[in-house]
């Protein structure tokens, strides 16, 4: 058995990103990101969880009722965090279709029912010199969480991201400058 403890990497710190879809991405984990791309700001010490789910049916034979296949029926990729810095851009993403109008210095959020808001969502995640970036080209806010105002905790905004597929199927790109994604641990 070989291992490689330089290959365990932590997610020390990073960022959340937000565009409008169709902005263009960076290519690789450590380019700036553009200017149409706004960081969400400060997240929970949660930090970011990324959530895989399928579902699938299952075939069985006739002969003994043994499972001979399964078929991915549905898939979903989504992230989740909770943004602790109230700003303009996170209450525009938590209350999706409200817009904060700013006059004189006093700002109003109508908030309305929900309808699409997709846009494109970054994540980087970063440990040392590793860099890891995740591109959801497609990407809306689909689930919030709870606000809760109170005397000793900061406000948060906890907001699911789900990926759409793009038209050959991807929901999102991983971009990286950590050797260990390029190593084969030695047999």
């Amino acid at each position: 058995m070989s291992l490689n403890a330089n290959a365990v990497r932590v997610a020390i710190t990073g960022a959340a990103y937000v565009a409008p879809k169709g902005t263009t991405a960076p290519t690789d984990s450590t380019t700036a990101w553009p200017a149409a791309a706004t960081d969400i700001g400060w997240i929970s010490d949660d930090g970011i969880t990324e959530s895989n789910s399928a579902d699938t049916s299952e075939i069985k034979g006739w002969q003994g009722g043994q499972t001979v296949r399964k078929v991915v029926s549905s898939s979903e990729m989504t992230f989740k965090f909770t943004a602790i810095e109230t700003s303009k851009t996170v209450l525009e993403l938590y209350h999706k279709g409200a817009k904060v109008v700013t006059t004189s210095g006093k700002s109003v959020l109508a908030i309305k029912s929900p309808g699409p808001d997709r846009r494109m969502f970054g994540f980087d995640v970063i440990d040392g010199n590793s860099h890891i970036r995740i591109v959801v080209p497609d990407g809306e806010v689909t689930e919030t969480g709870d606000i809760t105002y109170k005397g000793d905790e900061a406000l948060s905004y906890e907001m699911t991201v789900t990926a759409y597929p793009g038209p050959d199927g991807t929901v999102a790109i991983k971009y990286s400058d950590d050797p260990a994604w390029g190593s084969t641990p030695a047999p």
